[in-house]
């Protein structure tokens, strides 16, 4: 990191991309509003199950300080989505306990079969869920996870 300013590695699924996409817009936008000063790398996968994989790479390679996975996981009426989406959260909480690094989760899914009629909703949900990722990023950027605060015991 020659330029001292955080790195980010947003990582997303390209399956529902244009929902996806909206998550990403989010978060940069937010930040951007936050005014944290630090350099976001994009990067495309092709589906959810792929986001992990990704993310232990770049971390592993010590170029980031924090990465954040956005993927959206539809239920179209074939399999479980649940435990796709489950899956793919899991690993990613286990590469942020095995690297000591923070992973951040935009990886969402839907309580019911995909609709059409859904499609707006999550549209505005996951550039919501963007922006509150770029709150979590800035605020760890700000006070790190290997410096935590300590909370004062009350009397």
């Amino acid at each position: 990191m020659s330029n001292n300013k955080p790195r980010i590695a947003f990582i997303q699924s390209c399956w529902h991309e244009d929902i996806v996409d909206q998550a990403r817009l989010g978060f940069t936008d937010q930040l951007e509003a936050l005014g944290v000063n630090a350099d976001v790398d994009y990067f495309r996968v092709p589906g959810a199950f792929e986001i992990p994989l990704k993310c232990k790479q770049l971390l592993g390679q010590g170029d980031y300080d924090l990465a954040v996975g956005a993927g959206f996981v539809v239920d179209g009426g074939i399999y479980r989505h649940e435990f796709v989406a489950q899956a793919v959260v899991s690993a990613l909480m286990q590469i942020q306990l095995e690297l000591g690094m923070p992973v951040l989760s935009v990886v969402l899914t839907p309580k019911e079969t995909w609709q059409d009629a859904h499609h707006g909703f999550f549209f505005e949900h996951l550039l919501t869920k963007g922006r509150e990722a770029a709150d979590v990023a800035a605020a760890l950027l700000e006070s790190p996870l290997s410096s935590p605060q300590k909370i004062r015991r009350s009397a």
